[in-house]
């Protein structure tokens, strides 16, 4: 494998640098050189980014069981094109046996495929240990819905071939809080969402291990207690991290400005909740057993009701939103979706110095944000036309011409 030179600001006051790529991990940081590259002295450059959320991409549903390598290396592939280097697969509420059959369908294509064992290093299950009650169930269809089991999440993992590493579950249900004591012991992370959850519930929660809020603001009543309730109380948990939906539909822009200044951008991490409706045209689109419209205004409702069910969000749009609706430094802003969520995981590796993984994005600061490039264990994957100049042994490189635009506001 060819030395590759990637060139760029890690912050954009910073002084231009060489990131010098070796058999698909960082070589080495230097001051910037004069000979190709990829990006220049005007880019800035990042960790590619980790999407700990994603049901369906590109116009294919993750939640099917009959689910195929060849569609999971598509919906890679575009989000390469995105700045994705990596991201879990999200498993929602369904009966038993059709989950197990979508688990047993993941495990297999990432065996069939060794692009897919790199970028999907886990699985987020989601549900089927939620709240019950319309409002925090969100899309989930009501009667896969059960009490947080042991043995139920033992049968899900072994379908999944270990590959369950993020568990978002209620903490007011019946057994919750020893499934929570037995995951974090197992080594997965826990994190509390579609909850109807008291204060108390929250804090056993935390004390048993639970350490993320999923899509805090999301997957919760229309109405609550203005001061006590539910999503106040997770506000303040400072052991708690928060993932958030940056589409301006989710959350308005000045709720995320809240929240991201509450928590601060250290405790912040940028999900898509993507499903099959991302990077592909409007239109119907399956999510798992129901079936949601994705508007021309980018929102995805389950038709009928006011009910979202996942995104048409690509991750690099989140970043740029979340830069303007909280107003982060650019740099900061692509934290919040690559250095972040690896913290959960810090078996992945983080940061840009010698030793960690090459995956990385160049990128062009301005509104909106431009991605030229994303490399992935070393190799191009995807430049922009025209984004960067790339040397020799890097051929086969996608480009934009497919890849759609989030709509979303003031983008």
């Amino acid at each position: 494998m060819a030395t590759l030179i990637v060139r760029g600001r890690l912050e954009p006051a910073g002084a231009p640098v060489d990131v010098v790529v070796e058999r698909g991990a960082i070589a080495a940081v230097r001051p910037a050189g004069a000979g190709p590259a990829l990006g220049d002295a005007t880019c800035l450059l990042g960790e590619a980014f980790f999407d700990l959320e994603v049901n369906g991409f590109a116009g294919v549903d993750f939640n099917r069981p009959a689910l195929t390598a060849e569609e999971l290396h598509r919906a890679m592939a575009t989000m390469w094109r995105h700045g994705v280097a990596r991201f879990l697969v999200t498993a929602i509420t369904a009966p038993l046996p059709q989950l197990e059959a979508m688990l047993r369908a993941v495990a297999q294509a990432r065996e069939e495929d060794a692009a897919l064992a790199y970028a999907i290093p886990g699985i987020h299950l989601e549900g089927p240990f939620l709240a019950p009650e319309d409002g925090p169930r969100g899309a989930h269809p009501a009667g896969a819905i059960l009490d947080p089991d042991w043995d139920v999440l033992q049968r899900l993992q072994e379908a999944s071939r270990g590959l369950i590493r993020l568990v978002t579950l209620a903490p007011e249900r019946p057994g919750a809080i020893g499934l929570i004591w037995q995951l974090c012991e197992a080594g997965i992370v826990v994190a509390i969402g579609h909850t109807d959850a008291a204060d108390r519930d929250i804090e056993l929660a935390v004390e048993a291990g639970a350490r993320l809020s999923t899509h805090l603001g999301n997957g919760a009543h229309a109405v609550l207690p203005r001061h006590r309730n539910y999503l106040q109380k997770q506000l303040a948990t400072d052991a708690l991290m928060a993932s958030l939906i940056c589409d301006g539909h989710h959350l308005p822009d000045y709720v995320v400005q809240n929240i991201i200044r509450c928590k601060t951008p250290e405790r912040v991490i940028l999900v898509t909740d993507a499903m099959a409706a991302a990077a592909a045209p409007p239109g119907e689109y399956r999510l798992g057993q129901v079936v949601a419209k994705a508007g021309r205004d980018g929102y995805v409702r389950l038709p009928g009701t006011p009910y979202l069910a996942g995104s048409a969000l690509t991750l690099d749009r989140a970043v740029d939103n979340a830069a303007r609706f909280a107003q982060l430094p650019i740099h900061v802003a692509m934290g919040l979706a690559s250095r972040q969520p690896r913290r959960l995981f810090p078996d992945l590796g983080t940061g840009i110095s010698p030793g960690q993984p090459a995956d990385l994005v160049v990128v062009r600061p301005g509104s909106p944000l431009a991605l030229l490039a994303t490399v992935v264990r070393g190799e191009v994957v995807y430049t922009a036309e025209g984004g960067s100049q790339c040397p020799s042994g890097n051929a086969g490189l996608l480009t934009a011409d497919s890849a759609r635009p989030n709509v979303t506001p003031g983008s």
